[in-house]
């Protein structure tokens, strides 16, 4: 069983009123014909990282709700939930036992001493200079004991975000009974964060190492399929590891669009644009806006660096109130490889642009996830970043329910539904995707189904969109204006 092909949002359980009851309340009230399904941004109890430092995955942060909550949205939309594979928190019961016991602990093998690796608990600057890392530093954290002796723990992430280690069966046995766990909550996709990180060889670069990583994805899958749950792994790196991914039958994101998009809308042609329509894979979750900042490192070999170059350049130029630093190490930012930023702010707050992008979106083959800020158009936040000095906190503002109200009141709001609603239920997006000639700065996208068809004629320079489509009942011909 494949996701139902609608519209999907992306939300923290908090960020559309306060706890997942007020969410389930917005999401029915406002978007019961816009989306077919949600992803719920981590609900666990959490140490850091706004939910990413899963202390457990037994409990729903009673801050939220309860897992009948979960269940609920379940129950009228399809739902992803994340698992953070690579790591778990340095609050959690099993590292707290281990800082508490050392190789005494029962859990002392879920984690990844330097002493795995080296009789003396170190590792050589060169091989550690190897690693792939998401921020300017070497990839572990120094335990101090309570005796006073040091240890080094292998940390890809945050601090507060220990590294597993899957060789291990202990591990494997505590994991299992988590992903049993969220593959019988409701969920129709479970999203593998950061699995990219879990394959750890020295003198490599320790990412998404064959054939280790297809073989952990391959043990995940074996205990969600019988529950008809589904796989989302989740890579950052260039899109040839999606294409990879994708063979193996998972389904991929496309990281690589958010950039293509604005690049395109920036320079007014749609050239490198179509190229990636053209290659891209098909089973894919499409988005402008996530969580995290808009991806640079994605885009790797679609764009060269002078194009990356000039696209990152217009970023900080046009996207309001933007500024570098937001995205440094002065505002705690998790990834060097991303600029922090609303898609709506990084299209100047226009109307007819920002429209023009979603239109991009709709019609690229895959399913489509639209994340809240960007449902509701939302501006860079940039009082919560110089309050929480936290970069990525630009696109994540919470909204209460009296600010959802007001925003789904924004003219460029409800052409956003009614854009959505058409993307859920035109049959022409159950068929195939065609791209027809047009001069540099247009893009004709087809859809055709049938005798089902729609085209979305979009103008790079002025921004102007036009969707001609059959009536899927009367079978004429019909358009609308974005």
């Amino acid at each position: 069983m494949g996701l139902i092909n609608k519209v999907q949002l992306i939300t923290y359980p908090d960020s559309l009123g306060q706890n997942l009851a007020e969410c389930h309340y917005v999401l029915k009230k406002y978007l019961s014909r816009a989306i077919g399904g949600v992803h719920l941004l981590p609900f666990y109890p959490s140490s850091a990282d706004r939910g990413f430092s899963p202390i457990t995955y037994d409990e729903v942060d009673p801050a939220f709700g309860t897992w009948e909550d979960v269940k609920n949205i379940a129950r009228d939309f399809e739902l992803i939930i994340d698992f953070m594979v690579n790591h778990i928190s340095r609050q959690s019961e099993y590292f707290q036992d281990y800082i508490e016991k050392g190789e005494e602990s029962e859990f002392a093998d879920l984690f990844l001493s330097f002493r795995k690796f080296s009789p003396d608990g170190e590792i050589s600057e060169e091989d550690l200079s190897k690693v792939y890392v998401r921020k300017p530093r070497l990839p572990y954290w120094v335990l101090t004991r309570p005796d006073g002796s040091e240890e080094k723990i292998w940390c890809t992430f945050d601090y507060e975000q220990i590294d597993l280690d899957y060789r291990s069966q202990k591990t494997r046995e505590i994991m299992r009974q988590f992903i049993l766990r969220l593959a019988r909550c409701g969920a129709k996709m479970i999203r593998l964060d950061a699995i990219g990180y879990t394959t750890v060889k020295l003198g490599t670069d320790c990412f998404f190492l064959e054939p280790e990583i297809w073989e952990l994805l391959n043990w995940i899958r074996d205990l969600t399929e019988p529950f008809d749950v589904l796989l989302l792994p989740e890579v950052h790196k260039d899109y040839t590891y999606q294409m990879r991914i994708a063979e193996k039958g998972y389904w991929v994101y496309d990281f690589a669009l958010p950039l293509m998009v604005i690049n395109a809308l920036y320079h007014h042609t749609g050239s490198h644009l179509q190229h990636w329509l053209n290659i891209c894979p098909r089973r894919q979750l499409t988005t402008l806006d996530t969580h995290d900042g808009i991806g640079v490192v994605d885009v790797g070999d679609l764009l060269d660096e002078e194009e990356v170059g000039k696209t990152v350049q217009g970023l900080y130029d046009k996207g309001s109130n933007i500024k570098p630093i937001y995205s440094g190490q002065d505002y705690d930012n998790l990834d060097i490889y991303q600029i922090n930023c609303t898609f709506y702010s990084a299209l100047e707050s226009n109307d007819d642009s920002y429209m023009t992008a979603r239109t991009l979106q709709f019609f690229t083959p895959g399913v489509p996830q639209v994340y809240y800020v960007g449902l509701l158009a939302g501006e860079n936040d940039v009082k919560l970043v110089e309050e929480t000095k936290v970069g990525r906190n630009i696109n994540r503002h919470n909204y209460s329910l009296e600010e959802v109200e007001s925003a789904f009141q924004k003219p460029v709001v409800k052409r956003l539904l009614k854009l959505m609603e058409f993307r859920n239920t035109h049959p022409a997006f159950d068929g195939s995707f065609h791209i027809k000639e047009a001069p540099e700065h247009r893009m004709e996208l087809l859809w055709k189904n049938g005798s089902h068809e729609t085209v979305a004629h979009i103008d790079l320079k002025n921004y102007r969109t036009r969707v001609d489509y059959t009536d899927p009942h009367t079978k004429k011909k019909k358009t609308f204006a974005v």
